[in-house]
Formats: structure tokens, sequence, C-alpha cells
């Protein structure tokens, strides 16, 4: 028989743990400020903590903090003063990476559970047995591990609990050890003050090194990455029988040094070079890994895991009615639902990748992926915030343009229902036709009562 696997989902408030668990999640995760990864939009301090462990328990829900910095010195000395009324709140677990801190606490609570986070990065199943030996009951695996080392560490660490992300932001570096953040703004990644600088706007322009060894700009040119990367594949070599491997044709460009400009900060230039490997461009695509979690359910997972503290309300909504259909399909033995695919892309992302889950993906497959993608693509347009019984109109606050004659869909935790809208009302009940986008307020009609419930529009 199948086991469940917790569905996971993040945190950044309060509002946003109850749409996680409304809307299916078994367990949210989240952290103080201090002593998390997310130490900006991060509203939990002590008074927030107790309310939401209290309201999970009371729900039968888990409620996991996360204490998951690689600390200096100046918070160590901290630590236990400012967890001991934290740990008195009774959370689930605690997410933790540093080896001093987890060492703190095994010698002060015993009792807690540990989960060991992604920043510790496990990739093998003897990092996952030295962490059980020492007393951890969870290890939240890399996410450069593909399906079938997963299923590897599962087979022979059958007694520890294991954890996997499936959908969320990717980082440059191995699962947030990255310096970019520090190195451009001196804010640390890993004491939760990430700028998320491999996302900025970048601009390229030419480059070249004077006779001091300093790198000053020539001239601004246009690069376009993709359309370059799409030519060097075209060109490729695959003479390299002996290596066993493919060999791409080096662009001529390559050997050019370049400075990088980014949108938001004119003028700051920062020289980007290149090896024998290739660019590291920066920016990665956004994990999405629905399609996976039939096999993960199988392979015997204990947690799917969501990343997104700081976005919004609606994807944390839409990503736990999301994976929480996949979860319960794969139960049920359903196959996969493609059309969910479509349903993610409705959020805003950079793309989306499976990482490193499967590595080698067929032209069926991606054709298969692509053309789910891109059908029943849809728009978050509004929050419902009430609902008039005697009219049957319910109150929108307008996120983005929608119009009469657009077909909307309903996302809310008892089902979703899809509408084509006859006509709207603005806040004081005249007839308007068009709800211009942010800020404004309008009224449409429902078939019935649903608060709390989000307004989508299909593309």
């Amino acid at each position: 028989m199948l086991k469940a696997p917790e569905l996971l989902l993040p945190a950044g408030s309060l509002e946003k743990m109850r749409a996680a668990f409304a809307f299916g999640a078994d367990a949210v995760y989240a952290g103080q400020p201090r002593y998390s990864m997310r130490a900006r939009n991060n509203e939990f301090d002590l008074e927030r903590l107790e309310i939401g462990i209290a309201e999970a328990h009371a729900m039968n829900k888990k409620f996991h903090v996360a204490s998951n910095i690689m600390p200096h010195n100046a918070k160590i000395k901290t630590y236990v003063a400012d967890m001991t009324p934290v740990i008195a709140l009774k959370p689930d677990a605690l997410i933790m990476a540093d080896p001093g801190l987890i060492l703190l606490v095994r010698e002060k609570w015993p009792e807690i559970p540990i989960h060991l986070s992604v920043q510790a990065n496990t990739v093998n199943y003897m990092g996952v047995k030295f962490w059980q030996k020492i007393g951890l009951t969870r290890v939240i695996l890399s996410r450069e591990l593909s399906l079938d080392e997963i299923a590897q560490i599962r087979d022979l660490c059958p007694d520890m609990e294991i954890e996997v992300f499936v959908h969320g932001a990717l980082c440059i570096a191995y699962s947030g050890r990255c310096l970019l953040s520090g190195y451009f703004n001196h804010r640390d990644p890993n004491q939760g003050t990430c700028t998320n600088s491999c996302r900025w706007d970048y601009k390229v322009k030419s480059a070249e090194e004077n006779a001091s060894g300093d790198i000053q700009p020539t001239e601004k040119i246009d690069f376009d990455f993709n359309q370059a990367l799409m030519q060097s594949n075209s060109q490729s070599d695959f003479t390299d029988q002996g290596a066993g491997r493919e060999t791409f044709q080096r662009h001529p460009a390559a050997d050019q040094v370049y400075l990088i400009e980014e949108k938001e900060r004119p003028g700051q230039l920062m020289p980007i070079l290149e090896d024998e490997h290739g660019t590291y461009i920066m920016n990665s695509k956004d994990l999405r890994a629905v399609e996976h979690v039939e096999r993960l359910v199988s392979i015997g997972i204990d947690s799917l895991k969501i990343e997104g503290r700081t976005k919004s309300l609606y994807y944390v909504a839409r990503t736990a009615q999301v994976y929480r259909q996949a979860i319960d399909d794969a139960l049920a033995k359903r196959p996969f639902d493609p059309s969910l695919l479509g349903e993610l892309e409705g959020l805003a992302n950079r793309g989306y990748t499976d990482g490193f889950y499967q590595r080698h993906h067929t032209n069926e497959m991606q054709n298969y992926l692509r053309g789910h993608s891109e059908s029943n693509r849809s728009q978050y347009v509004g929050n419902i915030t009430g609902f008039d019984k005697t009219s049957g109109m319910a109150d929108v606050l307008v996120k983005n343009r929608f119009e009469v004659g657009d077909r909307l869909e309903i996302v809310h935790p008892s089902g979703n229902q899809i509408i084509e809208l006859s006509h709207m009302q603005d806040s004081n009940g005249n007839a308007v036709r068009v709800a211009p986008g942010s800020g404004h307020r309008v009224k449409i009609p429902l078939p019935g009562q649903m608060d709390n419930a989000f307004v989508v529009k299909f593309l």
C-alpha cells in the first residue's frame, strides 16, 4: 500500500498559513527572521509563531520552524536564549543546517525533532545515515539529485524520513550556497538576507582589460544568450567518441571580456567571465515537478515541499491545490492529470524546469510538457472579499485587468468553478465592462457564496 506523503507549504504570514491549510497542505514551515533563511518579508515574531502553531495543532496539522542559517559567532551567543520561548510553543520540528546549532539543540532540548535543512546539501545515503545516527528524524535532500538517486537513498535508508522539494525557486549554487548577494550588496544569503542577485535584469556590455589589469567598458553590445545557445547547439560536434561525451564548438565571442549592468543600478558595471566549460548564466528557471509526484509517492518519500515564503497568497493557495490533487491521484493510482501543468503556468514564474529529477528528456516528453503548459493558461486577476446573497454579486478586489466576456475560474478550497462573465458592476452598483487593474473594486455574479476565493482569467 502506498504511503501518503506530507504536503508541506511555505508560510510567510498567518494569512498564507491559513490559505495553505485550506487548500490542502498537511504542514507548513515558517521561521524567525533572525535564524531562518527569510529575514525579509517575514512576519513570524514570537507572538505570531504562537498563534500559527496553536491554529495548526487545532486542525491536526503540523507547523515546522526553520532555524537553518549558518550563523556567525554573534548569533551563537544569543541562540539558546532566543529559542527557549520558541521551543516552549511545541513546534513539530526544527529545520536546521548548522552542526553547531544542532549540537546546542540536541544538548538543551533532546526531545525536539530536528529536520536537516536542504542548506546542508545532503546528496548521498551515507550522509543520511550520519544524520540519523546523531538523532535527526528527517533529511531534506539536496535539489541536485535525480529520481533514481533519491530512490536509492530511500532503499538504503528505510527508517529515516526523507523530504524533497517539488516546486519553487532554484539557486544557481548548491541549494542556497551562493555568494552573489554578499558580493554585490554585502547581504549574506546564508544569514537570511539574500537579495536574489541571480534574478536581476542584467545587460551585457563589451569590455577590455587595460595595461594595469583593470576591466573597462568599451561599447554597448546586444547579446541574446538563448539565441546564441541555440546556434551553438545547432553547430554541435559529436566526434568526441573517445571521451564518450558530446562536445560543442566554442563561440569566438567567449574569449572576450564582458561587463554586466543591472537594470536598477545603471553605471555599476561588473565583470562576467567564461571558461572552457561555458558561461555561468544566472537566473535559473523555477522548479516544477508536479509530473514527478507519482514517482516520488511510489518511491516512498515522506514529505513533498514547496518553496516560496515570500511569494503571494495566491501562489500558496494554487500550489497547495495543484499538488494536493497530484498526490491524491497518485495514491488512488489515477493517471497524472496534465492540465495541472497549465494551472501552474498562471503563477508568476521565470519559466519552469523539473530541475535535476530527470536528466535527459526525450523529444516526446518535451512536447508533452510544452503542449499542456501552454494550453489552458491563466492569469490571477482578483480576490473575492465579500458576497451579497440578495443580489448574488461578489465583491472583487482587482489585481489584474479583466472584462465582461472573459472566461473566469473561481478558485476555492471546496472546488473550483468556471464562469463566463456576463456582466459586472463598480462598487456603487453601476454597470461597467472593464475592471482596469490593481486597486479597483468591482462586483461580479456568482452562482453561490465562495468566501476567500481567487479569481483567475483564462488567456
